[in-house]
């Protein structure tokens, strides 16, 4: 258990590959938050075809509340002095200011908590603002899966279907993902489906 690692004005960062838990850990932290009387907020972006109904939702079915944004600074405007602890869902897909969101929340004396993957389908580093988190984050958490292929560590997202375009914003990254993506070990990985 990381959480215990955590103190006032931290960031915490949680990224792997698609399938391995991301969510489920981020969703576990903010439900245990307010058991030691911690004010909690969560956010997730509207990229996620999962933040219609207002919720971060995990593969496993777990889910916490969470108001829906699509930039970086609704999340330091919504974040109100009551808030200890701030989760972040997705947070690949924020723009680049989202590194310096976290900043100021970490220097208000939050503890943030941010999930997102950490490579695109092609394994290569995903677009936006997660390397940056990573590289400033006081507590990474790698989370990986089970190859499906070959049941190793799985580090990877394997595209399943051919991308609409070479550009590595494609939307078909993101929209209806069910089925079109799995976890793969780096042996077992085709960044050209």
């Amino acid at each position: 258990m990381v959480l215990h690692l955590l103190h006032k004005g931290s960031l915490h960062v949680i990224a792997g590959c698609m399938s391995s838990g991301k969510s489920e850990e981020l969703v576990r932290l903010l439900r245990l938050a307010p058991y030691a009387k911690m004010g909690v907020i969560a956010f997730n972006h509207v990229k996620d075809p999962a933040s219609a109904d207002g919720c971060i939702r995990s593969r496993d079915g777990s889910e916490f509340p969470a108001t829906v944004v699509r930039e970086s600074f609704e999340v330091l405007q919504a974040v109100k002095p009551e808030h200890d602890l701030v989760g972040v869902n997705e947070a690949q897909f924020f723009d680049p200011n989202m590194v310096m969101v976290a900043s100021a929340l970490v220097d208000m004396g939050k503890r943030v908590v941010m999930a997102g993957l950490d490579t695109d389908y092609r394994g290569d580093p995903f677009p936006g603002p997660i390397a940056n988190l990573l590289a400033i984050a006081d507590v990474v958490t790698k989370s990986t899966a089970f190859c499906v292929q070959c049941h190793q560590t799985a580090t990877r997202t394997q595209l399943l279907v051919k991308p609409k375009s070479s550009d590595p914003n494609d939307p078909s990254f993101v929209n209806d993902a069910h089925g079109k993506y799995e976890a793969r070990c780096r042996a077992c990985h085709n960044p050209n489906p």
